[in-house]
C-alpha cells in the first residue's frame, strides 16, 4: 500500500461493557482506568476497507504481512524473529481415525522459542520499546516467558520472569538462556503475577502480562487472519483451542470481526469456538456450563499442561462471550487424555505436540462422538506449543 499510514491503528478502548476510551496508544495504558478490565486496540475500519487482499502477495511470511493491522504507529518497526505464517497441515491420517475428512493441524510449535506465544510477545515487545520501555516483566506458567525473553533480548530491553517454583526445568533455563532475571515463586501463576505487580509497579517496569497489557491479544489474533489466508478466505466451521489465559482464542475472534467488517470475509460465517481446559482447572468450562458472564477462580489448580493451570483468566468474559456468540463450547480433559493423545499426533502426522495440543484432539474426539462435529466438517486443531519441554510427561 504505497504511501499509505503503516497501519490502520487509530486508539485504545475498553473490552467491557463500560466501554471508556478512546486512549491515546502514544502514552502507556494497561487495564481500563473506570472498571479495571482490558483495554483492546482499535482500528479505523472504515479506511482498511480500501486494504486489499491482493496486496499480501510476496509479502514476508510472518505475522507481520498484516501490519495494516496491528498496533503500528509512524516511525514504528516491529521486534519480530519470524513468528507466525506457521504451517496448517491436513492431518489425513488422524482425522480418518476419528471419522473426519477435513481435520487440520495449525501447528504453532515452529514459532520462535516453540510456541504460539511468540507472536503475542512480537506485538507487545514492539509497542513497549516505542513507548521508551527499558524493563519489561511478566508471571508466566512458562512458554510466555521464554517468548518474553527472547523477544525483549531482540528489542535491548531488560526482561524479569516470575514463574512458579515447580515449572517444567526447560522453561526456566529457556528464560536464562535468553538473558532474563529469573524469579521462583511459591504458588500458581496468579500468584507470580501479584509479586510480579509489587515488585516491578514501584520500579516503572512494563508489565507484558496476559491481557493486562492491550497488545498480546494483538499478535495472537494474526492466527485468525493466517487461517482465512490460508483456506483460501473460507474460514473452518471449528476451532478447537487449549485455553489457559484464553487470548488466542479472543484474538482470533477479533480478527474474525474485523475482517467481516473490511470485506475480507462475508459476514456470519465464523467458525464455532471450542475451549479446551484440563479436568484439574477448567474455569472457564464451569462458567460456561452454569451460564455466567465470568469465571471464579478454580482451587487447587493442577494438570500436567502448564499452559492450562490459569486458575483466573482475566480475560474470562472475553473468552466465554466468543465462545457463545459462535454457537461454539467448553470442555475438559483428563491429563492421562491429553498425554495419550499428544503421543497418537506424533505418531500419525510426525507433529510435536504438547499435552495442550493431545487436549484439543481429544476434545475433538468427543465431539465427533457425540455427533456435534460431521464428517465433512473443516476443523482446526490448534497445537499452541512443541513436546520437547515436556517430555517427562511422557514417562519411561
Amino acid at each position: 500500500m504505497s504511501g499509505a499510514p503503516p497501519s490502520f491503528f487509530t486508539h485504545l478502548e475498553c473490552g467491557a461493557a463500560c466501554g471508556a476510551g478512546p486512549f491515546d496508544p502514544r502514552d502507556r495504558h494497561f487495564l481500563c482506568p473506570a472498571c479495571g478490565l482490558p483495554l483492546l486496540a482499535r482500528y479505523d475500519l472504515a479506511a482498511a476497507r480500501g486494504w486489499s487482499r491482493e496486496s499480501l502477495t510476496g509479502r514476508v511470511p510472518t505475522m507481520w504481512r498484516y501490519r495494516e493491522m496491528l498496533p503500528l504507529l509512524p516511525g514504528d518497526e516491529p521486534v519480530t524473529l519470524g513468528e507466525g505464517f506457521t504451517p496448517l497441515m491436513h492431518a489425513h491420517r488422524l482425522g480418518a481415525g476419528i471419522g473426519l475428512d477435513r481435520l487440520f493441524v495449525k501447528d504453532e510449535s515452529l514459532n520462535p522459542t516453540n510456541s504460539f506465544k511468540a507472536r503475542g510477545q512480537s506485538a507487545a515487545i514492539t509497542r513497549a520499546r516505542a513507548l521508551g520501555a527499558t524493563t519489561i516483566s511478566l508471571p508466566t506458567a512458562g512458554n510466555a516467558g521464554n517468548a518474553a525473553a527472547a523477544y525483549a533480548a531482540a528489542a535491548g530491553l531488560e526482561c524479569q520472569v516470575f514463574i512458579p517454583k515447580d515449572a517444567k526445568r526447560p522453561f526456566i533455563d529457556e528464560c536464562r538462556l535468553y538473558g532474563a532475571t529469573v524469579t521462583l515463586v511459591d504458588g500458581l501463576i496468579t500468584d507470580a503475577g501479584r509479586i510480579a505487580a509489587e515488585t516491578g509497579k514501584p520500579l516503572g517496569w512494563y508489565d507484558v502480562s496476559t491481557l493486562k497489557e492491550p497488545y498480546r491479544v494483538e499478535g495472537k489474533k494474526t492466527m485468525g487472519y493466517e487461517l482465512a489466508e490460508q483456506l483460501d478466505w473460507r474460514l473452518p466451521d471449528w476451532i478447537v483451542y487449549p485455553t489457559g489465559g484464553g487470548t488466542g482464542l479472543v484474538g482470533m475472534w477479533k480478527a474474525f470481526e474485523e475482517m467481516e467488517a473490511i470485506g475480507w470475509i462475508p459476514p456470519g460465517r465464523r467458525p464455532k469456538m471450542v475451549s479446551v481446559q484440563a479436568e484439574g482447572c477448567a474455569p472457564i468450562v464451569r462458567a460456561f456450563e452454569r451460564g455466567t458472564e465470568k469465571a471464579e477462580p478454580w482451587e487447587n489448580a493442577t494438570t500436567a499442561a502448564d499452559g492450562l493451570r490459569v486458575p483466573r483468566a482475566i480475560g474470562d468474559f472475553l473468552i466465554l462471550r466468543a465462545v457463545r456468540e459462535s454457537g461454539g463450547t467448553a470442555l475438559a480433559v483428563s491429563d492421562a487424555a491429553m498425554v495419550e493423545d499428544m503421543l497418537e499426533i506424533g505418531r500419525l502426522e510426525g507433529i510435536s505436540a504438547a499435552p495442550e495440543g493431545g487436549a484439543a484432539l481429544r476434545a475433538i474426539k468427543k465431539l465427533t462422538a457425540s455427533g456435534h462435529m460431521r464428517p465433512d466438517d473443516t476443523v482446526v486443531l490448534f497445537n499452541t506449543g512443541g513436546a520437547l519441554k515436556y517430555l517427562d510427561v511422557l514417562g519411561g
